[in-house]
């Protein structure tokens, strides 16, 4: 089997960042190499220059030398007057080679064997050699070129440092600019990300590069077809169930009628499984009602209200109506917790959490429900551990973990609609937090924002 190796989506910004950078050291050292190119080029120049001034204006010293001598052909070292580093050293023999004079640190073997003229080099020196007195005497003036290397190196250290110093305020500067160019792209993502779930008007695309526009505008025609599909599908669930209510509600009013009219017997327990069938058809219609009101927009309001009020009263109700099932409430103490979220939403949210956790918990068991100071909702119910590829699915519509109880799978559907449409959280546990079995629904109502 092959897996095949998705690479991490990379930031435009630090993208575009780095490569200025990079881009900038990389013509800054190409400039560099050809400024040391051509500097090394004029500096050889000039060294040759004062390579040849110094054998022109030393042979005539050492011509006059040589001839005033008692033994002209005795080899002579010039002293030094004082101890230094001799960059320049230089030779000075007759047509025989013979050496008649050199300066105090120079060492003959490093000079060419043959008498040359001009300039040449080997593989450490530079010379240039010079004849006179109608060629008796020549003079060969040479140069170590690692001192041409050093310079060389010294000159291209010195303008390399400014590159080394200046590449994090180049890639700050690159990284301002490029934050600076991407605002209005910055912008209109945030304003993306800062929508609902059931937010899909049209996204303001002034201001944007030209080459983003037109994806914005796809975005945008891509929303609205989005979103006329979905108002068609919730105007047609909502009118169906609204349309089969009544009719519904007429037909069990008539059959519980004609129930009173029958005898016990065959006919009765047909008019009992009739009037269960209209029972669940009736819920059902209701289920899609919630479904179609979860689904659509309106689920925030302008207004605060304090949720712990509403989960009580709602508690309070279900309680009456439901003498099976005990229900523990667990509250802060100061009893209040505000949010934006629409009363008429999260009286949907919580009767169909209660009622899947009645429904589906051990009837000789309490539903524990609790709610935090921070925002969370928990409600657990005893039951068997669901396993995990099931628990993933309960979000879906019309999936049950107990195909045996009785009920159309759309509870935790509309309660998962509600929350993705107020931009709540919510998470499904089982076993239960700290127990061995039960099933655990978590809604975190801090990430709602208003």
């Amino acid at each position: 089997m092959s897996f095949v190796q998705i690479k991490k989506p990379q930031s435009l910004q630090k993208t575009l960042g780095i490569g200025l950078t990079i881009g900038m050291a990389l013509l800054w050292i190409f400039a560099l190499s050809g400024g040391v190119y051509v500097s090394q080029n004029k500096l050889n120049e000039l060294f040759d220059s004062a390579l040849a001034e110094t054998a022109q204006r030393i042979m005539p010293l050492a011509v006059v030398e040589i001839l005033n001598r008692d033994e002209p052909e005795k080899a002579q070292q010039v002293v030094s007057f004082k101890a230094h580093e001799e960059r320049l050293v230089y030779l000075v023999r007759n047509n025989l080679g013979q050496i008649l004079l050199q300066s105090h640190n120079a060492d003959p073997t490093v000079f060419n064997q043959t008498l040359l003229i001009g300039f040449n080099s080997s593989t450490t020196h530079r010379f240039y050699g010079v004849s006179a007195v109608q060629n008796t005497l020549h003079i060969e003036v040479a140069e170590p070129l690692i001192q041409r290397q050093e310079a060389i190196i010294a000159m291209a250290v010195t303008l390399l440092w400014p590159l080394v110093l200046l590449i994090p305020f180049c890639f700050l500067g690159s990284w301002a600019f490029v934050h600076y160019s991407l605002r209005h792209i910055l912008a209109y993502r945030n304003e993306i990300e800062s929508r609902g779930s059931g937010d899909l008007s049209s996204v303001k695309i002034q201001d944007l590069p030209t080459e983003i526009i037109p994806i914005a505008e796809s975005v945008n025609n891509l929303l609205d077809r989005l979103q006329r599909a979905l108002e068609s599908e919730r105007s047609f669930t909502a009118n169906s169930a609204h349309e089969l209510r009544t009719p519904i509600a007429t037909a069990l009013a008539q059959v519980q009628r004609l129930q009173q009219k029958v005898s016990a017997g065959t006919t009765q327990d047909e008019m009992v499984k009739l009037e269960t069938t209209l029972r669940g058809l009736s819920n059902l219609s209701e289920k899609l009602m919630q479904l179609a009101k979860a689904e659509g927009g309106g689920l925030l309001a302008a207004e605060q209200h304090n949720l712990i009020s509403l989960l009580t009263l709602i508690v309070d109700d279900s309680q009456r109506s439901n003498a099976v099932n005990k229900i523990t409430l667990t509250l802060p103490k100061n009893r209040e917790y505000m949010s934006v979220i629409d009363p008429d939403a999260f009286a949907i949210l919580i009767r169909n959490l209660l009622d899947n956790a009645i429904k589906h918990g051990d009837r000789n068991q309490p539903v524990d429900i609790s709610f935090s100071t921070n925002g969370i909702l928990r409600i657990v119910n005893a039951s068997s551990v669901i396993p995990a590829d099931t628990l993933a699915q309960l979000r879906r519509r019309f999936v049950r973990s107990n195909i045996s109880v009785q009920g159309m799978g759309l509870g935790l559907a509309i309660a998962d609609a509600v929350v993705s449409g107020v931009g709540a959280t919510m998470t499904f546990n089982s076993p239960a937090t700290g127990q061995t079995n039960g099933f655990e629904v978590k809604v975190d109502f801090s990430t709602i924002k208003g």
